[in-house]
């Protein structure tokens, strides 16, 4: 029998949380490396380069932004939180801080294995790109070698970050609504997360646009979607 292939690092300091994903993990073929606390968490991360994080923020000892800021330092992996809190607020400052997903505690093993395996076909998929480069103001986006030039620079764009642009660069000029972003972004069970949109919209601009208060290109079409404008 075949070792698994896909490794997790879980970071939660709740013993049978961890045995819970271990589990569940297991079943589906996953290795799992576990961690009690932040500085263990990013350890584990730096140690172990895994395919995907999952991890608790609210840690005694490196929680909150700090510790999604820490483990993004160190891993471009897709990166789950579980937390108990349940704000929207909560939610924006952990995909602002560099999260790609967020799930509330209590939460059953067949969500959380739905968005690993969904995270992890993104990640792996990102070479069906079609070969083509779209224009805009002084950005090139290459979709084939995914990536993006601002005057001629390189310019960092997380995972998340370019197939949110990928997605408005394959349908330039089209108002595409917040359902198909998200749905195409990070998956059908995210349609009414709209916050995901305006966070990760909002990274974009501040690194595209020449002035990210007044956008130019990736424009709102309130309460309705965004669209590429002036692509060529």
């Amino acid at each position: 029998m075949s070792e698994p292939t896909v490794v997790i690092v879980i970071v939660d300091e709740d013993r049978f949380i961890r045995h819970f994903v271990r589990v569940a993990l297991k079943a589906e073929r996953m290795h799992v490396c576990e961690a009690a606390t932040g500085a263990e968490g990013v350890a584990a991360v730096g140690a172990r380069r895994p395919d995907l994080i999952v991890a608790d923020t609210n840690l005694r000892d490196l929680g909150g932004t700090e510790l999604i800021r820490a483990l993004r330092a160190c891993s471009a992996a897709p990166l789950i939180v579980l937390s108990a809190l349940s704000a929207e607020s909560d939610k924006v400052a952990a995909l602002d801080a560099g999260a790609d997903d967020y799930l509330t505690k209590p939460f059953g093993a067949a969500e959380l294995i739905a968005r690993i395996r969904a995270h992890l076909r993104r990640q792996a998929g990102g070479g069906r790109i079609d070969a083509v480069c779209v224009h805009f103001g002084d950005v090139t986006v290459d979709l084939s070698d995914r990536q993006v030039l601002r005057g001629g620079a390189r310019v960092h764009l997380s995972p998340i970050e370019f197939r949110l642009l990928a997605a408005l660069a394959h349908h330039a000029g089209r108002l595409l609504t917040h359902d198909r972003l998200l749905s195409e972004v990070w998956g059908a069970a995210h349609g009414k997360d709209a916050h995901y949109l305006r966070v990760y919209v909002g990274h974009l601009r501040r690194k595209l646009e020449r002035d990210p208060r007044r956008p130019a290109y990736i424009v709102t079409e309130t309460g309705v979607g965004y669209r590429l404008a002036g692509a060529r």
